[in-house]
């Protein structure tokens, strides 16, 4: 099985581990619990944006966390295609107007992967797979 991060459980993954579910924690410890771990090209220009406005911080060179945070176990970087672009635009409704949700779930759906995400708005939407 294939699993997607969510920015935020890739962010607390590598920083903040135990904001993680026992669940999700438990699943990506065990790499023989999945095939692989996926994330959205979106991901680390969230997490950039969250360094830029100050929502979070951290006490290294950015580009070394995130190529650090990148080498995670069974991790693939999932690139933004031009089908996914086009299918975050043309998912299924109700979704929220979010552009990096969109792309997430639509990564997701490309890739048949389950989100792991405590994001209600993602958890809620019937038409993608989610664990948390």
């Amino acid at each position: 099985m294939k699993y997607l991060l969510d920015t935020h459980a890739w962010v607390w993954w590598n920083m903040r581990p135990q904001n993680l579910s026992r669940k999700v924690a438990k699943l990506i410890e065990n790499e023989g619990e999945y095939e692989e771990l996926l994330l959205s090209a979106i991901s680390p220009w969230e997490f950039c944006k969250l360094l830029e406005k100050g929502k979070i911080g951290i006490s290294c060179n950015p580009e070394k966390w995130i190529d650090g945070a990148l080498k995670m176990p069974k991790l693939r970087l999932v690139q933004l295609t031009p089908m996914i672009a086009y299918r975050s635009t043309a998912l299924p409704r109700p979704f929220h107007d979010d552009p990096a949700d969109q792309i997430i779930v639509a990564t997701a759906r490309e890739e048949k992967a389950t989100i792991l995400t405590k994001d209600n708005r993602i958890l809620d939407y019937p038409h993608v797979r989610c664990l948390w």
